[in-house]
């Protein structure tokens, strides 16, 4: 079931990159129309392809954000809490204390069944927090090591790479339902185009997982590790941001084969897809990018 051991197709005309540059330490990425919010030192920014158009203080940002109800979402990995900050008004609304568990900051905050989600001790607990009320309205034990979240086909999914296991959380009962055994080291995640897709860092793979079942029913080998990238789905492909050889593969999610390799390796940074392009980061660049026409890569 290993697909992609075998050299990739050769590269795709490289599409069109515009380079922003940004000051800092600009990490994880979330869509906000057709801007984007980033964690840097010290603050969270809004960016559009003009340029920079908000920013908001906070003591160290960290982990992927979620845009939902209205707001930013977004960890805390100094004050171990979570913040939700007002689109419009670009300021702090609410402060909720959650704990964090992973406060080296890979993490992920996600929407879903109504709530906001994040993992808030290492120990094994994510937590659910009602956007209505900005408090925690149950306490989920999952596996210790538990930081990796997606939200999608229904259920929430949680990766622990200590105890290299996917979970599924039933969202009705807050309960683990099922887990299945993953490859070394994985970390981030995403239910998207029909199946969970997990990075399995350490084997340089990533995994497709059938929601139903729990079964993996496929690995694609990327490179020798996938460290500190990120993953994302839409547009009928897989979005993988890698940090040797290129800046992200493109992945069709049916055969599982890579269909592009796109960019020059950028190092580590996030990545998010839209109809209308593909943002990506790299922080030791101190750049964002965007992408356009991404229906049209990898075909």
């Amino acid at each position: 079931m290993l697909a992609g051991a075998a050299p990739a197709p050769g590269r795709t005309a490289t599409p069109r990159e515009q380079v922003i540059q940004v000051p800092g330490f600009a990490d994880f990425l979330a869509v906000d129309g057709d801007s984007v919010w980033a964690t840097n030192k010290g603050r969270v920014e809004r960016w559009s392809r003009r340029g920079k158009l908000a920013e908001v203080a906070m003591t160290r940002p960290c982990g992927a954000m979620t845009v939902a109800y209205g707001a930013l979402w977004v960890a805390d990995c100094t004050a171990l809490n979570l913040h939700r900050i007002d689109l419009r008004a670009a300021r702090i609304t609410a402060t909720i204390p959650t704990g964090i568990a992973n406060p080296k900051g890979e993490l992920n905050v996600v929407a879903g069944a109504g709530s906001i989600w994040v993992a808030s001790d290492a120990a094994g607990t994510v937590a659910r927090i009602d956007p209505a009320t900005d408090r925690v309205t149950a306490s989920i034990p999952v596996d210790p090591g538990t930081f990796y979240l997606s939200f999608g086909m229904g259920a929430l999914w949680a990766v622990s790479a200590e105890g290299q296991s996917l979970q599924k959380v039933d969202p009705t009962s807050n309960t683990v339902v099922h887990r299945t055994a993953l490859g070394r080291e994985p970390g981030f995640l995403v239910a998207g185009e029909g199946a969970v897709w997990v990075q399995e860092q350490g084997d340089g793979t990533v995994a497709r997982v059938d929601p139903a079942s729990g079964d993996v029913t496929g690995r694609i080998k990327v490179d020798a590790t996938l460290a500190y990238g990120d993953i994302d789905a839409g547009g009928g492909k897989v979005w993988l941001r890698t940090t040797a050889g290129q800046t992200f593969v493109v992945i069709d999610p049916a055969s599982l084969a890579i269909t592009a390799r796109i960019g020059a390796a950028a190092g580590s940074g996030a990545l998010r897809y839209t109809r209308a392009g593909l943002w990506t980061s790299a922080h030791d660049a101190h750049t964002l990018s965007w992408w356009k026409r991404p229906l049209r890569m990898g075909r």
